[in-house]
């Protein structure tokens, strides 16, 4: 029989509406996560229950109480991201996330910071290693993030220009024949980047850029027969790449270049799934320095809370259907 425990937090330094959540949201969140009794009494939350759900639910509230101490707000991704991470390790996150800016966007003045501690290693990869990939599911911020670091190193002037692209690989659909020029024919592949990029920089400024050249958005294919030197290379959806594609753009760094390769291997658009570049990648680069591999899972969603259990029940139906051997 499980034995029973009794933790008192004290309340008295923290805004309990920001803690709780409207109507107390939060605060269910925690007590349906661990099976718990939570009782608010003037500054004093008393946990009631088995020891350790009671141990672990304690862990959660002291670290809700950090992230707010330093962030003045709390919302319910994160208050479901600090159980996750406390039932699986034991430690809440926020001592993690204490990180510098990554950028700011253009709309709110809000800082880019990492929101997960896979997103802090991801970020930290990206300032330390000339070559990083991000590996992981929708939602996670992959490309994002990578805009955010490229847009900031082209501000600072550690680079002249940013590139980036796209495999134009149909999503599983027959789009038929697209009119108008190239651009108009590649745009639609390359809409997803086009929205990061606007909540970092202003409209205008980025068709100015994108006149100049000192921002280019194109295709893959473009990419042949270039030498990319003082440029921020960005590869996104590389799971649709096939192994000679991703060759060719890897040999395209040139001096003082940094390049970003991005993708979902869940999501291989391609006819021949297991011909996929960023799957080959993994192994033909894994031994070699300077080159940073980065695995993001749905923990490190940040989207919407439903894509985290809709990319775990994906994961187990894909696990049903393969044939045991």
């Amino acid at each position: 029989m499980a034995k029973n425990d009794t933790k008192k937090i004290n309340l008295s330094d923290v805004d309990q509406r920001i803690l709780f959540g409207r109507n107390g949201a939060f605060l269910e969140l925690i007590k349906k996560a661990f099976e718990i009794e939570a009782v608010d009494r003037g500054d004093t939350l008393t946990l009631s229950g088995s020891e350790r759900e009671v141990q672990q639910a304690e862990i959660v509230v002291n670290d809700l109480i950090d992230y707010i101490r330093k962030n003045s707000q709390l919302d319910e991704r994160y208050v479901l991201y600090s159980i996750s991470m406390v039932k699986q390790s034991g430690v809440g996150p926020s001592p993690e996330l204490d990180s510098q800016a990554v950028a700011t966007l253009v709309s709110t003045k809000e800082s880019v910071r990492p929101r997960t501690v896979g997103q802090k290693e991801y970020v930290q990869a990206i300032e330390k290693y000339d070559l990083v990939f991000a590996i992981g599911p929708a939602g996670t911020g992959k490309t994002f993030l990578a805009v955010a670091a490229a847009v900031t190193a082209l501000k600072q002037k550690k680079v002249d220009r940013i590139v980036l692209c796209r495999p134009a690989v149909e999503a599983g659909e027959n789009l038929g024949f697209l009119p108008g020029d190239i651009r108009a024919k590649v745009d639609p592949y390359l809409r997803p980047v086009y929205d990061a990029l606007h909540e970092m920089i202003a409209a205008d400024k980025i068709a100015r850029l994108i006149e100049m050249s000192t921002i280019e958005i194109a295709p893959l294919a473009f990419m042949r027969g270039r030498t990319l030197n003082r440029s921020y290379v960005i590869l996104d959806e590389a799971q649709n790449t096939t192994s000679a594609q991703m060759k060719m753009f890897l040999t395209r760094l040139g001096e003082h270049s940094r390049a970003i390769v991005t993708g979902d291997i869940t999501q291989i658009d391609l006819d021949h799934k297991k011909g996929s570049g960023l799957v080959k990648t993994q192994s033909i680069l894994r031994k070699v320095e300077g080159i940073k591999f980065i695995h993001l899972t749905e923990r490190d969603v940040v989207r919407h809370k439903l894509l985290q259990d809709i990319i775990k029940a994906y994961a187990q139906n894909e696990k049903e259907r393969r044939p045991h051997r």
